[in-house]
């Protein structure tokens, strides 16, 4: 039950960053910045696939996959809220956008890896049952 729990809180971090860039690309005019207009179409699209695939596949690889892309997306933003920036693009963190996809984000870090040790440790049960 914990590991279901988990598995939809996973799947729900990953479509809602998805949605976040997807939005900002196609109706916030991110299409239109060079490298990271693409990269927010990427990260919608590897959201999706990543939720598909914690959904289906009961595996650890999926929410290892949700934490890496959490985990990027996260470092990706910080970087652009410095002096420096990310490929030019300077963020300031206050849309709600922003926060909501740092919520997010976190969010895929966080239940993927309860996702991972929840299943390790049932699975290091059912061995001990054996």
């Amino acid at each position: 039950m914990v590991a279901w729990v988990l598995r939809v809180l996973v799947i729900l971090g990953l479509l809602g960053s998805a949605w976040v860039h997807y939005d900002l690309y196609a109706n916030q005019g991110y299409s239109d910045i060079a490298t990271i207009g693409p990269l927010f179409m990427v990260n919608a699209v590897a959201g999706v696939v990543i939720a598909v695939a914690v959904l289906v596949w009961q595996h650890w690889l999926p929410a290892l996959g949700a934490i890496g892309f959490g985990a990027v997306t996260l470092i990706a933003y910080l970087i652009s809220l410095t002096p420096g920036g990310l490929f030019g693009v300077h963020e300031r963190f206050t849309m709600a956008s922003e926060v909501w996809g740092v919520v997010t984000e976190a969010g895929c870090v966080v239940f993927g890896a309860a996702l991972i040790f929840v299943r390790s440790r049932s699975g290091a049960k059912a061995v001990a049952r054996v």
